[in-house]
């Protein structure tokens, strides 16, 4: 029974952090903070306001956490890492180990994008309604690190978060439904045989000294 209590709580500890962190934090990786360089995605539900109106509160819930159990499944599959829900929106995060994590970054969003098509008639027979993405993508250096002494978490802070979120701020404005900085760009690995790049010039985003370049991505048809 005692095997069975702790296997049980370390699963729980393993899904609460993700995948690899409980190891690290048992090893005290995140005691002293670090410097990391990594890719943040903002991954936001479209028309949140609209479909929590027309859901009430507790269908809404529901709607949100199977939608959000659904997309767990290509983010682990793109060897993302969940970092944080707020409210209706997503932040995952790529460790910047090799170039091809921006390939994973992208592939991401569209794999997400197509199992929620692929689960469109069970969505609009529970709920009558079927959820839809906008993101942002950057990367950038943060410091890691574990705070907090009742609930202890491990947070990463940076301009890069800030910057992302500013950049899916501009979805709705440019008219797409996946911005990448062009710092992400040209990280390299991106195959233009599978992905649609379109330039949206520099955009002087919202709290921002210096303007960056934002490029929409779709797929290739």
């Amino acid at each position: 029974m005692i095997i069975v209590i702790l296997a049980y709580f370390f699963l729980e500890m393993n899904n609460k952090f993700g995948p690899g962190k409980l190891q690290k934090i048992f090893l005290g990786k995140f005691n002293t903070p670090v410097e990391e360089e990594r890719i943040f995605m903002f991954l936001d539900l479209k028309s949140s306001t609209t479909i929590a109106e027309k859901l009430g509160g507790i269908q809404y819930h529901l709607f949100l956490k199977e939608v959000f159990s659904d997309v767990t499944i290509p983010i682990l599959a793109t060897q993302g890492d969940i970092y944080q829900y707020i409210g209706d929106e997503i932040v995952l995060t790529w460790e910047i180990t090799h170039p091809e994590n921006a390939v994973n970054c992208i592939q991401c969003f569209f794999e997400i994008q197509q199992l929620l098509e692929k689960k469109e008639s069970r969505y609009l027979r529970k709920f009558g309604l079927t959820p839809q993405f906008k993101a942002g993508a950057h990367f950038g250096y943060v410091i890691a690190g574990e705070i907090g002494v009742i609930k202890r978490d491990i947070t990463y802070s940076g301009d890069v978060l800030n910057t992302t979120a500013r950049i899916q701020g501009m979805c709705n404005e440019l008219k797409s439904n996946f911005l990448i900085s062009r710092p992400l760009f040209e990280m390299g690995g991106l195959n233009a045989q599978d992905y649609k790049f379109e330039q949206k010039g520099d955009i002087l985003l919202k709290g921002k000294a210096e303007s960056m370049e934002l490029i929409a991505v779709t797929l290739q048809l």
